[in-house]
């Protein structure tokens, strides 16, 4: 079973964000992601400390897809996830949201780029 809430650290471990020399995460990214992406929304205990849900840790999978692996800019990124994924929380129905949430994360954000690429033409 996987677990539900997970650190700062444990998250930016996950998607490879480490200093080289001093081999500690390099938390200060995923704290500025969560500035520019509304979709983020961890958990804050004792005012300060993050816990991300799954679902957390799914968006910023598909954020650092679409902004190192594919050299989008923020702004690109966001409009983006504001106008394919529907912003990824007040939907409920069988949407983009759902679809994402429950396929391979690479595969979705292809045919996401897929159909920008359409969009741009």
């Amino acid at each position: 079973m996987e677990k539900e809430l997970y650190t700062i650290s444990e998250v930016s471990t996950k998607l490879g964000f480490i200093d080289k020399k001093t081999k500690k995460p390099l938390n200060y990214i995923l704290r500025f992601w969560e500035t520019k992406f509304s979709q983020i929304k961890p958990i804050y205990l004792d005012g300060k400390r993050r816990l991300y849900s799954s679902k957390d840790v799914e968006i910023l999978k598909l954020i650092k897809f679409l902004l190192k692996d594919n050299k989008l800019t923020i702004a690109g990124a966001k409009k983006l996830m504001k106008k394919k994924i529907n912003t990824l929380d007040g939907v409920r129905s069988s949407s983009i949201k759902d679809t994402y949430l429950k396929n391979n994360i690479r595969l979705k954000s292809k045919k996401i780029l897929e159909k920008i690429n359409k969009l741009k033409k």
